[in-house]
């Protein structure tokens, strides 16, 4: 028996109930189809970049040389549901796994709030958390030790600090990451076990500093596990 068509009021509470949903965001995300192509390429860091790192996040002493180091471009989403442009530096034999995370964490379309290099923040780790800044090589020691990081290699990546901070006792870095202490509480950026960004970076056999036991640094991804 043919069905009878909707009626125009039936229609009218419809399209009300669609546009509703669209404008609280619950209506479900574009196809991977619609979305721009992911994108990302490695290359040796240009005469420009090494004349502007010299000083600020690289130095003569520094565990690696700057022709070990390549330089990242990369397609990821931001917080506003759009597909934007980042770099950031890593050691030469790590790029090609920096790459394969960095792709699956477009295809999962995990929101990354920005993606600078330190020099934007004059090499300070501490700007760079404050902003929401999503880096790796930075020539530096560990807070409170004469110990490189894993940042100084280039084997290190921070993402989204202020929505994974460094937790050690009272101490949290950056402070603004206060508001997401409750782990149990998943919002828009955060680390988690189980989740997208644990799996990509496991998947290259990368460390979680989510997984540390003395402290938790849940931005913190390294080859070594330090």
């Amino acid at each position: 028996m043919p069905h009878a068509s909707p009626s125009p009021r039936r229609v009218a509470l419809i399209v009300a109930v669609v546009v509703a949903m669209m404008s609280a965001g619950l209506t479900a995300p574009a196809s991977t189809a619609e979305a721009p192509p992911w994108e990302g390429t490695s290359r040796r860091l240009p005469a420009t970049l090494r004349d502007r790192m010299r000083g600020v996040s690289w130095h003569s002493g520094c565990p690696v040389g700057l022709r070990d180091l390549r330089l990242l471009r990369v397609r990821y989403w931001g917080f506003d549901g759009e597909a934007h442009r980042g770099r950031m530096v890593v050691y030469e034999r790590q790029d090609r796994k920096v790459l394969r995370v960095l792709r699956r964490l477009y295809e999962a379309r995990f929101p990354i709030r920005r993606m600078r290099l330190i020099e934007a923040y004059g090499g300070s780790d501490a700007k760079s958390m404050e902003a929401n800044n999503t880096s790796a090589f930075n020539c530096r020691r560990v807070a409170g030790t004469t110990r490189w990081s894993e940042h100084a290699y280039g084997r290190a990546i921070d993402i989204n600090p202020v929505q994974n901070p460094y937790v050690r006792g009272s101490v949290v870095e950056p402070p603004a990451g206060r508001k997401y202490l409750d782990r149990s509480n998943v919002r828009k950026g955060m680390v988690v076990r189980p989740g997208p960004v644990v799996r990509a970076f496991a998947a290259v056999d990368w460390k979680w500093g989510g997984d540390w036991q003395s402290s938790k640094d849940y931005q913190h991804f390294s080859r070594t596990g330090r």
